[in-house]
């Protein structure tokens, strides 16, 4: 911006303000993080329309099966999100006829979630989905495997932070 005589401030004609290299978005760990969350997703959604499952519906299915028979809060636990935006994506599963809730005897407001034969069928399709991603990554397995760990670890820091 530059003062005229007349004490008018006139824009130059690129509008920017002083740079901050601390704000600037190619430099925010969070938004290298979140922009390959997207492609990341944007990868998976082909390969789980053939399944016909979505992401976050994929990720209940992964855990499930990992270990079947888990209650609807050890699934939140272990996918770090709400119990109560989780109810509506088990509903979904279970209407598809891949999973089962039923209340717990010992105590009611315990919900416990199992694999159907439909369910644990779709593991063997779904098998092929990580060498599909690890191929659209361009990385080795090592590699890819040592980002993981570096992500798992910067997770569970930011984690210690909220505490």
């Amino acid at each position: 911006m530059t003062i005229t005589d007349q004490g008018f401030v006139m824009k130059s004609e690129r509008n920017t303000p002083d740079l901050c290299e601390e704000l600037l978005l190619d430099n925010q760990a969070c938004f290298a993080l979140h922009s390959t969350s997207l492609m990341m997703t944007k990868v998976y959604k082909p390969l789980l329309q053939a399944l016909n499952l979505t992401y976050p519906q994929y990720l209940a299915m992964m855990v499930l099966w990992e270990k079947d028979g888990l209650t609807v809060g050890e699934i939140s636990t272990r996918l770090l999100t709400d119990p109560g935006s989780l109810t509506p994506l088990l509903k979904r599963l279970e209407g598809e006829g891949l999973l089962s809730r039923t209340r717990s005897r010992e105590d009611e407001r315990v919900v416990i979630v199992e694999l159907t034969e439909q369910g644990r069928a779709l593991r063997d399709k779904a098998q092929t989905i990580p060498q599909c991603i690890l191929g659209a990554s361009g990385f080795t397995l090592e590699r890819l495997q040592k980002l993981q760990a570096e992500l798992q670890a910067l997770r569970g820091h930011l984690q210690e932070s909220l505490i």
